[in-house]
């Protein structure tokens, strides 16, 4: 009976089967993970964990969340909500092992976003880009300090677009539009932390947990970027205000056309108002504000930015089967 010779790895004298080589870092990696791998480098040292201290009832109590570097001479960008309740100063540190003091320049509740100012003067500025861009399942990596962890990456795909996240500033509300849901996983702390595309340009600032797999950004579009300049340059963000609570409404059949087919629906006038002083009343269909249809709230919401405040507007309101031109003034908004 012959017998099983072990010698080399070789069986009944074999020859030894050669040994795989193995393959170079960036052969080992597929598409995806490259594509991962490149945004995290790209955006790592951009991205810092903020530390503050918040009052509370019992006194004072740590907390944080993430900072996205906008502008190399310290400027950052975060979430309203991590600076809220602070004395707006802050300790900035990023994966680099560097630190900085940080102070607040502005806030803006009804955005969630807010802009901060380290003292430093060489900081790896991330890139700005457009998430009106982005598609649904599109890849998107989230980078943060979730726990305070520095540089916590993660990764998924864009889950729906057009999400609108309502946001509350004493006893001013608003929606903000547009927002991103992820399934890329957010824990406590990635607040503040950026939402990043395919080509590491930052598309989103990550804002909430909404549930497992089920993250939420405020989009980085036109619109954010007209409040970071506006909390950059002023530290606060202006905005019209004319006092109706409304929601989108078919219009009637004999005023629809192919391009027209829904309006706001007046559901409330404040007491007092512009809308009240204009002689807006519950059931109205707005139609148009200065030459702009109104299809939505959204519509409407994008008109009462600072410009139109202290200016008279043309409105076209549907009342009762019949058309009616109406005048209003917005005032400021006061949050």
């Amino acid at each position: 009976m012959a017998r099983l010779r072990l010698i080399d790895g070789a069986v009944d004298g074999a020859p030894p089967a050669p040994q795989k080589e193995a393959l170079p870092d960036a052969e080992a990696l597929d598409a995806y993970s490259r594509t991962v791998t490149t945004v995290a480098e790209r955006l790592r040292d951009s991205v810092g964990n903020l530390r503050v201290r918040r009052r509370t009832r019992r006194g004072r109590a740590e907390g944080g969340g993430s900072v996205v570097a906008i502008t190399p001479d310290g400027y950052l960008l975060s979430s309203a909500h991590v600076v809220a309740g602070t004395d707006g100063r802050g300790e900035v540190s990023f994966p680099d092992g560097r630190a900085f003091s940080a102070e607040l320049v502005g806030a803006d509740p009804l955005s969630d976003l807010a802009v901060l100012r380290a003292d430093a003067g060489d900081l790896a500025a991330a890139e700005l880009g457009d998430a009106d861009a982005l598609k649904v399942g599109q890849l998107v990596v989230a980078i943060g300090s979730p726990l305070g962890f520095h540089g916590s990456i993660t990764a998924g795909v864009v889950s729906a677009l057009g999400r609108a996240l309502p946001t509350h500033s004493g006893s001013a509300g608003r929606l903000v539009e547009n927002v991103i849901q992820t399934d890329a996983a957010l824990n406590p702390g990635n607040s503040g932390g950026a939402l990043a595309d395919g080509l590491g340009r930052v598309v989103g600032i990550n804002t909430a947990v909404a549930g497992i797999g089920l993250g939420l950004a405020v989009p980085i579009n036109d619109g954010t970027r007209r409040i970071i300049a506006d909390l950059m340059g002023e530290g606060r963000v202006r905005r019209a205000y004319i006092g109706i609570v409304g929601g989108s409404r078919p219009l009637p059949p004999r005023f629809a056309t192919a391009r027209r087919r829904s309006a706001v629906e007046v559901v409330e006038v404040v007491e007092g108002s512009p809308a009240a002083r204009a002689g807006l009343r519950p059931e109205d269909l707005i139609v148009e504000v200065d030459g702009r249809p109104m299809s939505d709230v959204g519509d409407l919401q994008r008109l009462m930015v600072a410009e139109t405040i202290g200016r008279v507007l043309e409105a076209q309101v549907i009342r009762g089967g019949r058309t009616l031109s109406l005048r209003i003034v917005p005032v400021e908004l006061e949050s």
